[in-house]
């Protein structure tokens, strides 16, 4: 114990200033949206404490509960690996500090390239992700076209706008930012927002094999992405009968005749014009030295195409499927990744 000099004697003692007491439990998370761990502060007083996490991206606070003097509070992990510093602060007592490790959620358990950590793998997520995805894309279609996003100039292209959009925190200032014309009252993707997740910016994958831990470093994900490659390395077939498609899900097709594939989305039914007919809508890509367009197609049209090679029939050779999301994956999707 310390002594110093006081003002009316010549020692007093010096009175060591009370604090909290924070212990987390575990120490370390897995950045899997699920792990959590047990806050416990113990003080003298009978304030509730502030709990701040410096990084509300990595992981958030909820149930705080306790009384006299001991309280308790869950910490959940998100999916952003790194370390979260969360910062304890109780009335009249000076703040306590702890780091916790959030490890990288590295499981890929249907091997096809996307960990885990990314799939939207709650029944809320995935509607929410189909009701963005298909509302971003068709709302360009109504767009006069020197309104579009300038990146929009081909089918691959839209599909990575709307892709990337829906997964964005839809914050003040992101409509205009994004060229959205009006922003519909949907709830959010809750897991994650882009870019915070172990993939950062890097949203596609564009190489075969499994996912590894150091994928996300060496050049296996990209911000572009062409229709091969989202074909081949972001989603799976379903099959090659389009009464088993989902809103949000894409129609491949490759013509003998052009190397390139093209794609489309599929609306179902229209959120922006709802006529109780189902929709596809895609961008038609440049063509002889003009820029190409967006079209948006009845199902039973493009079932009528006059060009057969551009019909969805699993007669027709050209039509490589109907294709799903990696992040929307589930045990009762096909199993086999689409590498063709």
């Amino acid at each position: 114990m310390g002594f110093g000099l006081s003002g009316t004697g010549r020692f007093m003692r010096q009175v060591r200033r009370p604090s909290s007491r924070v212990t987390i439990r575990p120490e370390s998370l897995l950045a899997d949206s699920y792990d959590s761990a047990t806050i416990t502060i113990e003080h003298a007083g009978a304030a509730p404490p502030r709990i701040v996490v410096d990084n509300p991206h990595a992981a958030v606070v909820h149930d705080l509960s306790g009384a006299h003097g001991t309280w308790t509070a869950k910490l959940r992990a998100r999916v952003l690996p790194g370390a979260v510093r969360v910062r304890v602060e109780v009335e009249d007592l000076p703040p306590v500090s702890v780091e916790v490790p959030l490890l990288p959620d590295v499981r890929d358990s249907f091997s096809d390239g996307t960990p885990d950590a990314i799939r939207l793998d709650r029944q809320s997520d995935r509607r929410a992700f189909r009701r963005w995805f298909t509302y971003l894309a068709e709302a360009q279609y109504f767009q006069p076209a020197a309104s579009h996003p300038q990146e929009i100039v081909d089918c691959a292209a839209l599909i990575r706008y709307a892709y990337r959009e829906t997964l964005r925190a839809h914050e003040r200032g992101w409509a205009e930012a994004a060229d959205v014309p009006v922003v519909p009252a949907f709830e959010p993707v809750g897991k994650y927002q882009y870019p915070y997740t172990l993939l950062g910016s890097a949203l596609f994958r564009v190489a075969p094999g499994a996912f590894e831990s150091q994928d996300a470093t060496i050049g296996k994900f990209a911000q572009f992405a062409d229709a091969k490659t989202l074909y081949r390395y972001n989603t799976h077939r379903i099959g090659r009968d389009l009464t088993r498609a989902l809103p949000g899900d894409l129609l491949f097709f490759r013509q003998p005749a052009r190397p390139a594939y093209h794609s489309m989305i599929y609306l179902g039914e229209s959120q922006v014009r709802p006529d109780a007919a189902r929709y596809v809508v895609y961008h038609t890509g440049p063509d002889d030295g003009r820029p190409g367009e967006m079209r948006r197609l009845r199902v039973e049209e493009l079932l009528r195409f006059p060009e057969p090679e551009w019909r969805p029939l699993a007669e027709n050779p050209s039509f490589l499927g109907v294709f799903r999301w990696n992040i929307l994956r589930q045990e009762t999707d096909a199993h086999a990744p689409a590498l063709q």
